[in-house]
């Protein structure tokens, strides 16, 4: 039964509330109403402005680079490279990666990689579509449940609730749906879920979930064929459904069908879908049935082709072994620690739904310490709980089942521990719609009682959804604000890393940054900054190690990697670059010891060919070596020095024509490579083709006048051609160079 209302007037003077003129357009009670007719014209505009609102605060978004796990989950992640091999995409690394487990997040990955490769553009840009898509699904559900809450304020008059602006009809529930809708999508804390790429795993789930939800409201809009159902008398009028004209069970059925689809893709995205059933249930208890063993009576079926969506949830969950280690009872952290940090982080959370700054990418792995200072949160948190479990049970049902939403949603990160992260802003991408599903609806609330008790004539709406859209359009700069973050790694890490300097992590990541931007000595500084509050940091040490090899301190640099395998056996990059340091040292056999090693514990990762490769063949070994060339060339076709190397070493076996093609493709993918140059002038004039031969040296010696071999070769070649003082200052030419000390 939907609530009754005055008439209210035209809303021609919204435009001079001081508003954003942009946010003051997108309101679906615009003067633009007076051109369309009915509620159907209202719900697509507003889902339109809902569209162009979150395109508004997620412009700047699209151009961001790839961070943090997004490396390893998307540039360094095999099983996304070939789009067809269905086999490949739905088995994600396993481990502790954010894919692994979880096959449609990997498939969604695959698709971007299969249409633009590593173009970040079209990952961000499949990210905003997946948010605006949302958004538009909480919509549609707000609006159908709204339309069945009898919760609403009383209005003062006894016409229709459906206000009358510039002559056409104003939905009540549509409007104040549109609302909830508008700054749950411009918010801020979905930034983390849309702007980091990788998140994408909860704002997938999130669409998922909400579907789910949306889809099963659909189906029991629709309960009987070919004409409007009547009300259901065992619910108490408040909950009852008028149906629909003209729709029968076939639709329901599909409807209910697709509701399950979305549970089981949901399911396969991320396990925190666990609670979609549940809050399915619930919502059909408190909104349509009125009592549980009611809907349970009446979807029988559907709610047993829901629940057995937890199948495939558990068998994905059991294969990621505890998410490498990472989440699970069994992890290096206490569990009651773990719970205790649960408080705050939930008191966090609903401070950031109201002010959202600071944001933080990274809180870190600390957990909180039993202390007086616990108490207020613990009491903020039991409150809220125990008003929810009220609120479910007496007569303000649709506000518990916001507050049951809400603590569902946080449920399986706040009880399973989470070792590398014990809070995170993403967490709050589903969890934020019942909180502002609460504090618009229940905003409305008592601005309309307010109103009433002040006297002030007209409908409460009109004034209240100016102040809706100035909130959006804070919310909305704030989340453009933000986005900019993300733009620039360096400004990303040093606001995480001044915002949490206790984490570890986000020192260690402004580190790699710093490095990036290539300020190696403030990048070390950063390295050891995450070593003093974290020593056993394998990580930390293996790029400190990196940091000094790269200003000439070998030494250093493989005493840090020597502790980085020490602390993490099982560290393949470390190894590498361990196998690094030996191959500088000239230490050949413990240089190919640990390259191995390293392609042991990753042979899906080819970068580690190329050096190994180096190291055979510098210790005779060609023969090995060309087959781990050849390896690496199979995953990467278009490294110009893979080819190099393969050229040498065939010349060094007499197969120059052989030689000859690969020092082509060399040429081909990097035309001015000095190196290929020689190379070929060297099998070129193997073959006596020397006139050919010498504009091949020329042409290295012209990119390269610093490189002895070419001047060399480049002199012999001319004194063949009978050119014997050109000859002669070639070769004396590399003479000099090569007795003339290297530069420091």
């Amino acid at each position: 039964m939907r609530p009754r209302g005055p008439t209210s007037p035209s809303f021609r003077n919204f435009s001079q509330i001081n508003l954003l003129p942009f946010f003051t357009a997108l309101a679906p009670s615009h003067s633009i109403f007076r051109n369309f007719s009915g509620s159907r014209a209202q719900v697509f505009l507003a889902g339109a402005a809902i569209a162009v609102a979150a395109v508004a605060a997620y412009h700047n978004s699209l151009s961001g680079q790839f961070a943090f796990d997004d490396v390893p989950t998307i540039v360094d992640n095999p099983t996304i490279r070939h789009l067809w091999d269905l086999r490949s995409v739905f088995s994600p690394p396993p481990g502790g990666f954010t894919v692994s487990g979880r096959p449609v997040l990997n498939l969604s990955l695959a698709i971007n990689y299969a249409f633009g490769g590593k173009n970040v553009w079209g990952y961000h840009a499949t990210n905003l579509v997946i948010h605006i898509l949302a958004g538009l699904t909480l919509f549609g559900i707000m609006r159908r449940t709204l339309e069945r809450w009898s919760e609403l304020p009383p209005t003062r008059s006894s016409a229709p609730s459906n206000q009358r602006v510039g002559g056409n009809p104003l939905h009540l529930q549509t409007t104040l749906a549109f609302a909830v809708a508008l700054i749950w999508t411009v918010h801020p804390l979905t930034t983390e879920s849309v702007t980091y790429i990788i998140q994408r795993a909860e704002s997938l789930m999130g669409l998922f979930y909400l579907l789910t939800l949306y889809c099963f409201i659909r189906s029991v809009d629709f309960p009987e064929v070919g004409r409007r159902a009547p009300a259901t008398p065992s619910s108490p009028p408040e909950l009852r459904s008028e149906g629909a004209p003209g729709a029968g069970r076939p639709t329901s059925i599909c409807f209910a069908v697709f509701s399950i689809v979305f549970c089981l893709l949901g399911m396969a995205t991320k396990e925190v879908m666990v609670s979609a059933p549940v809050i399915v249930l619930l919502y059909d208890r408190t909104f349509v049935a009125g009592a549980f063993g009611e809907a349970s009576r009446r979807r029988r079926k559907y709610y047993l082709g829901l629940s057995s969506t937890w199948i495939l949830l558990v068998y994905l969950a059991l294969g990621t072994g505890s998410r490498g280690s990472t989440a699970g009872m069994n992890v290096a952290v206490s569990n009651l620690s773990y719970w205790l940090t649960q408080f705050p982080a939930i008191a966090h959370y609903l401070a950031l739904v109201v002010w959202p700054t600071p944001l933080v990418l990274d809180y870190g792995s600390r957990v909180v310490r039993p202390t007086w200072s616990l108490l207020l949160p613990i009491t903020v948190v039991v409150v809220l709980a125990v008003t929810t479990l009220r609120a479910l049970t007496g007569k303000s049902r649709a506000f518990g089942f916001a507050g049951f939403f809400f603590f569902a949603i946080l449920a399986p990160t706040s009880v399973v521990p989470v070792v590398v992260q014990v809070m995170a802003e993403h967490r709050m991408y589903l969890a934020l719609a019942p909180v502002v599903a609460v504090l618009v609806a229940g905003g409305y609330g008592l601005f309309a009682k307010a109103g009433s008790k002040a006297g002030i004539p007209g409908s409460p709406i009109r004034f209240y959804l100016p102040l809706c859209l100035a909130v959006a359009a804070g919310l909305a700069f704030v989340t453009a604000s933000r986005n900019e973050d993300y733009r620039n790694e360096l400004t990303l890490w040093g606001k995480t890393a001044a915002e949490s300097p206790d984490n570890p992590r986000a020192q260690y990541n402004f580190g790699l940054a710093l490095s990036d931007a290539g300020n190696i000595p403030a990048a070390m500084e950063r390295y050891r900054i995450a070593l003093r509050i974290k020593p056993a940091y394998p990580e930390a040490h293996n790029n400190l190690g990196i940091a000094l090899s790269d200003t000439g301190h070998w030494s250093e640099a493989m005493t840090e990697y020597l502790e980085a395998v020490r602390l993490d056996p099982r560290f393949a990059k470390a190894y590498y670059n361990l196998g690094n340091a030996f191959l500088h040292f000239d230490r050949l056999p413990e240089a190919i010891a640990n390259y191995e090693e390293a392609r042991r514990l990753s042979p899906d990762i080819p970068d580690f060919d190329y050096n190994l490769g180096t190291a055979l063949a510098k210790e005779g070994r060609t023969e090995e070596a060309m087959t781990v060339f050849e390896h690496d060339l199979r995953f990467n076709p278009d490294d110009p020095l893979v080819h190099i190397n393969l050229g040498v070493i065939f010349a060094e076996r007499g197969r120059f024509p052989e030689a000859i093609d690969q020092y082509k493709d060399a040429l081909r993918l990097k035309p001015g490579l000095a190196k290929a140059h020689n190379g070929l002038g060297t099998a070129l004039a193997s073959t006596g083709r020397l006139e050919e031969a010498t504009a091949q040296f020329e042409e290295a010696v012209r990119l390269d006048p610093d490189f002895p071999e070419a001047r060399l070769n480049l002199g012999r070649a001319l004194m063949l051609s009978g050119r014997l003082e050109e000859a002669r200052a070639q070769i004396e030419a590399a003479n000099g160079l090569r007795s003339t000390p290297p530069s420091p």
